[in-house]
């Protein structure tokens, strides 16, 4: 096994500096089972999203801000109630926050730990990040690309709302899977 805490990691096109997300071409979604038998998928816009890429990228450090009331499901009313102290409760806590702790490289892949706070509930996650790439765009802006991805249980942010089926199960699953499509410029 590799020592991750002193490895310096080389990834081609790399540049050390301050990563800025550029919400054009960024997107958070997430998945969650609904009634059992299919899923239901949502996109929330970026409030903000900043990345400290250190000269060794294990050294990096992520904060990012969701904007919970710009959930969108492609369905009003399930947003509406999404956005409801029965779920998100935007009007108290209008925001989804990261805070990264650390940076992994493990068996091949790149792993941000962090603090996620939904509800005011803070818990660890981790996301799997995999890189797109690097370059620069006809505008001479240096840009990266990489989609990350974790699964959580709602439960555990205090999203409890569920309704009993009659045939059996629930209408809302407990395992809801978040999915990061993210590009960024460096900031001179």
């Amino acid at each position: 096994m590799t020592d991750t805490t002193t490895t310096t990691i080389d990834i081609p096109g790399y540049k050390a500096g301050t990563w800025v997300l550029d919400p054009a071409h960024s997107e958070v979604t997430f998945s969650v089972r609904h009634m059992m038998i299919s899923k239901v998928r949502g996109v929330f816009g970026v409030k903000s999203a900043t990345i400290e890429a250190g000269e060794n990228p294990l050294d990096t450090k992520v904060t990012a801000s969701v904007d919970v009331a710009s959930v969108d499901t492609k369905d009003e009313g399930r947003d509406a109630h999404l956005r409801s102290a029965d779920f998100f409760d935007a009007e108290q806590y209008p925001t989804l926050d990261f805070v990264s702790t650390g940076v992994r490289y493990e068996g091949g892949d790149f792993l941000v730990d962090g603090d996620l706070t939904i509800r005011g509930i803070t818990k660890p996650v981790t996301f799997e990040v995999e890189f797109g790439g690097f370059g620069t765009d006809p505008w001479g802006n240096y840009k990266a690309g990489a989609t990350a991805k974790t699964v959580i249980n709602r439960e555990d942010f205090g999203l409890t709302w569920n309704a009993a089926l009659e045939t059996g199960g629930v209408l809302v699953g407990k395992d809801v899977t978040i999915t990061l499509d993210l590009q960024g410029s460096i900031q001179a």
